[in-house]
């Protein structure tokens, strides 16, 4: 089948280290085609060489820099732009039209496709600059984070256009590149990366997968976070005088509201922010109602997406598979005992915790030392550590070692790895510590205790008593310790494998196929020659090499030799799953195309019923 995988920077590129997810999935699946799809930055793709051979083809779009040229709409189109973009906004400001965000957002995608190229300059104009600012000085908008100014308006209108620049791609149509032709959409990494598959499933009926590895909005609400401003929120004339200061670089980065982690320094004032947070929120939001099948890469994550309406039923947790569970254990342990500590240096790692800590554990083992991996993220936290440590009078014996030049050299050097995190949002570097074989002391948040789970020891948060007396069982008894050890390596290798990842999108990519109508000339609706069947293409045909010829054609009436196989499909293949919601379609079923059961032609209801059966159902943060 033909996958359209859509997501956000440079993680595709196999020369980007951990970043490759997205390539080994295309590679471990080549019995399908895939096609990437990228919101990159005003330098765009690059050189083509730089892909995995794995894909078909390329095309990226860039999300934010400068606005893309395109002639103005006429004046109708400008009319009904401006109504739809009033919709979308009023949904955004106003609590009790939340609804309207999906309808306002499918008829601004409608109208792109009617005048293409025209989208960014109407967001870009005066007109819409007044209708944002209409719409969010209405009486009953939520202007709890303060009234807007006239900067505020102009700033909001160019990071909104930035967002919904996705809408005005040339990736729409049926044709060579077009996610019309797609079999499905795969959306790693959620935000603005699903605003295509959700245009393409309203246009098209193309059903789409989510994968989070790192939940978009939580990075957002990290991104955003309420300031304490004087006034209505207006920012102190310093602060004014440093963002004016920033090069254009460094602007272009902070005002990507797409990107993989929005900056911890973005120069918005409050009710920007709050108005971008709103905008995410009910983009993930349709996001979740929409798709198939939600992959988040942690029960942890699971829960967040539940909370923002994420169906339990079209919810599976695949774990991020990583190379690094080939890696062999790290060797002998050091002469001296020594704990190990990995992570970026900020207040929400909690390095302090771990300097009280191993303050005790010198108390009682004189010849204990501390190893400190990490750059600083926070300005002047690295010298408060110091500090800290030379107050606590183990300055001597500990390391702040900068980044190490591997992971694995980290781990080499330690007796026991300590994690001291207030927050652990990602499972990756907890899993890749106990791939080395070390035993592992982390605090009982986020996903630790389902990483970790027996196999190391858990400890409140922000208690070093509770935490030095862990690693004081672990530093006296190598017994316990390479017990431990070696159970966390067999735990991480079973669950952060490369293959399983595989094998469980290879099933749920067939789940799909056998559950949405195909259409074989990719198209919805009222396109192309001929009306389309719904499941014109059962799942055998999948399993078979039918898709490897489907370009081939007939010469004759324009059908292909895919016509002779869908004839086989029988009842059971036109039939939809049943969904209590929508009278129609499965789980996540699209409005139109894919997602409705079309009538089916007389003479399709004379063929033959399938010999065989319907084909297979279905069943770390890195330093």
């Amino acid at each position: 089948m033909r996958v359209a995988l859509l997501t956000e920077g440079a993680r595709p590129h196999p020369d980007r280290g951990a970043g490759a997810w997205c390539d080994r999935l295309a590679e471990g699946l080549p019995e399908h085609d895939f096609e990437l799809y990228l919101l990159t930055g005003p330098a765009g793709l690059g050189s083509a060489a730089r892909l995995s051979p794995a894909w078909q083809g390329a095309h990226d779009l860039a999300l934010w820099g400068r606005r893309p040229r395109g002639r103005a709409p006429g004046t109708l189109h400008r009319r009904q732009y401006a109504r739809a973009y009033e919709e979308l906004l009023r949904a955004l400001v106003l609590p009790g039209e939340r609804a309207g965000f999906g309808a306002g957002l499918y008829r601004l995608a409608a109208l792109v496709r009617e005048d293409e190229g025209t989208l960014p300059a109407f967001l870009g104009s005066a007109h819409a600059r007044r209708v944002l600012e209409r719409t969010w000085r209405l009486p009953g908008a939520d202007t709890s984070a303060g009234q807007p100014l006239v900067r505020d308006v102009l700033v909001a209108a160019d990071l909104l256009e930035q967002c919904l620049r996705p809408l005005s791609a040339p990736w729409y149509g049926t044709g060579p590149g077009g996610l019309g032709g797609a079999d499905l959409c795969h959306v790693v990494g959620g935000g603005p990366a699903a605003l295509p598959a959700l245009v393409a499933r309203h246009l098209h009926g193309v059903p789409f997968v989510v994968t989070e590895h790192g939940l978009h909005l939580r990075e957002q609400y990290l991104g955003y976070p309420p300031r304490a401003e004087g006034g209505a929120g207006a920012e102190s004339e310093e602060r004014q005088a440093r963002n004016e200061c920033r090069s254009d670089d460094r602007r272009h980065r902070v005002r990507a509201p797409g990107g993989e982690r929005a900056s911890h320094e973005a120069p918005y004032r409050w009710p920007v922010r709050a108005l971008l947070l709103s905008f995410f929120r009910a983009l993930t939001e349709e996001t979740y109602r929409q798709a198939a099948i939600l992959t988040p890469g942690s029960a942890h994550d699971q829960q967040w997406q539940r909370r923002c309406g994420a169906d339990p039923a079209r919810t599976r947790v695949v774990y991020e598979g990583t190379p690094a569970v080939d890696r062999p254990a790290a060797g002998p342990e050091p002469e001296r005992p020594t704990l190990v500590w990995a992570g970026a240096l900020e207040p929400g790692r909690d390095t302090e915790l771990v300097l009280h800590a191993f303050a005790r554990v010198r108390a009682e083992l004189p010849a204990a030392r501390l190893v400190v991996y990490g750059q600083e993220t926070a300005p002047g936290y690295l010298a408060h550590c110091a500090t800290v440590a030379e107050r606590l009078g183990v300055a001597t014996a500990v390391d702040f070692a900068g980044r190490p030049g591997s992971l694995a050299e980290a781990w080499q050097g330690g007796t026991v790895v300590v994690f001291s995190a207030l927050s652990q949002r990602s499972p990756r570097l907890l899993a890749d510590a106990m791939l080395s074989g070390r035993a592992v002391v982390s605090t009982d948040v986020g996903v630790a205790r389902e990483v970790v789970g027996p196999t190391g020891l858990l400890v409140p948060a922000r208690d070093p008593r509770a935490l030095a007396g862990a690693c004081l069982a672990l530093l006296r008894d190598e017994e316990r310790r390479s017990r431990l050890g070696l159970a966390g390596r067999l735990r991480a290798q079973e669950r952060f494998a490369v293959e399983p990842v595989i094998g469980a999108f290879r099933e749920i990519y067939l789940e799909l196929v056998s559950q949405y109508p195909a259409f074989p000339e990719g198209g919805g609706v009222g396109e192309g020659n001929r009306a389309p069947r719904p499941f014109a293409r059962p799942a055998e045909y999948w399993l078979a090499d039918g898709a490897r010829v489907r370009d081939d054609r007939d010469g004759g009436d324009g059908r292909d030799d895919r016509d002779d196989r869908e004839a086989s499909a029988g009842p059971a293949d036109r039939a939809g799953p049943a969904d209590p919601e929508s009278g129609g379609g499965g789980a996540g079923a699209p409005e139109s195309g894919r997602g409705q059961l079309a009538v089916v032609p007389a003479a399709a209801e004379e063929r033959p019923e399938p010999a065989g059966p319907a084909g297979p159902s279905v069943l770390a943060e890195a330093v």
